[in-house]
């Protein structure tokens, strides 16, 4: 028994079997469902001729899905968009216009 339980934990042992078990995995299970249904109905529509659409149309989903916050914001924590942030707060270190302005010597004309 001893035997078969070392031949099993061969793969746990290697340095695949280590990454596979930690937490760095990025496609789980249920992602790979929803490429293989994805895909799939990729190619119903591609046979009833609207698979350009249907790609499209998954292009705008992906984007809306992609753009929204998967979890709320920690209190204080800042929009990397400062037009989101309280007052318009720029993070720390971004270049704002009156910065790039003033390391250019950019001078407003006296009479304008």
């Amino acid at each position: 028994m001893s035997s078969l339980q070392e031949r099993s934990d061969w793969l746990l042992d290697s340095a695949l079997g280590r990454w596979l078990a930690s937490k760095q995995v990025i496609v789980s299970n249920l992602t790979l469902l929803k490429v293989l249904l994805w895909l799939v109905l990729l190619g119903l529509f591609v046979e009833l001729e609207f698979g350009l659409p249907f790609f499209v149309i998954s292009l705008f989903y992906w984007l809306y899905e992609g753009l929204r916050s998967p979890a709320a914001r920690e209190p204080g924590e800042l929009s990397a968009y400062s037009v989101f942030n309280p007052d318009c707060q720029p993070l720390l270190g971004s270049l704002t216009a009156e910065q790039l302005e003033g390391e250019m010597g950019y001078r407003p004309l006296a009479n304008r």
